[in-house]
């Protein structure tokens, strides 16, 4: 029961709109923990489109794409609880990181602070989704925006402690290149939750 508490969402989200829980507490859980799984899959599909810089350890990827949506489709808790359950079906050898690698040494590894934020990213970007943020495209942006400053904060902070770089070179290898794709995903999923909102509720 305490576990079915605690997936309970106590805010309506795009999830909750789209495919409503019934009363019954078992069946609810069940609901969640399926949602959980789906999505911690659709995070693995996006990790594995990748590129890999010449002048950078981090690939590019679609992963940050996903663990934002992620977050804003299924809130705050069931958002984190599927990264979590994404980086923890990658540890054990599932072939979900990045370009189908896999491992626990991806979680303490250069880009270990990247991964290690994607739950508080998803975190952040469902609880401001919660407070309906994502409904209106003048708000979405900032439901959309802190999730990837964190990764960005904890990213790079933990690539240039891994590899002894410094402030300056961490940034230009570990987060510059990466902004005008992201900004491009913020975009995106700035445009996607409100449109979605709109589109449901004219159906309703």
């Amino acid at each position: 029961m305490a576990l079915a508490t605690a997936l309970f969402p106590t805010h309506i989200t795009l999830i909750d709109h789209l495919l409503p829980a019934t009363k019954s507490h078992h069946k609810t859980l069940i609901h969640n923990i399926s949602l959980i799984i789906g999505f911690s899959l659709l995070i693995s599909l996006c990790a594995q489109i990748a590129f890999l810089l010449p002048f950078s350890p981090v690939p590019i990827t679609l992963q940050t794409l996903g663990v934002i949506l992620t977050g804003a489709v299924l809130g705050s808790k069931r958002g984190s609880l599927a990264v979590i359950a994404y980086l923890a079906e990658g540890a054990s050898g599932l072939p979900f990181f990045a370009a189908g690698t896999s491992g626990i040494n991806h979680l303490i590894g250069f880009t270990g602070g990247y991964l290690l934020a994607f739950p508080i990213a998803a975190y952040i970007t469902g609880f401001l989704c919660e407070h309906e943020f994502d409904r209106s495209f003048k708000t979405s942006i900032i439901a959309m925006l802190p999730g990837t400053l964190i990764i960005y904060l904890l990213g790079v902070s933990w690539l240039a402690y891994t590899l002894h770089l410094s402030p300056q070179t961490a940034i230009s290898t570990g987060m510059l290149p990466f902004i005008p794709g992201d900004i491009l995903k913020i975009i995106f999923a700035t445009l996607l939750l409100p449109t979605a909102w709109k589109l449901t509720k004219n159906k309703k």
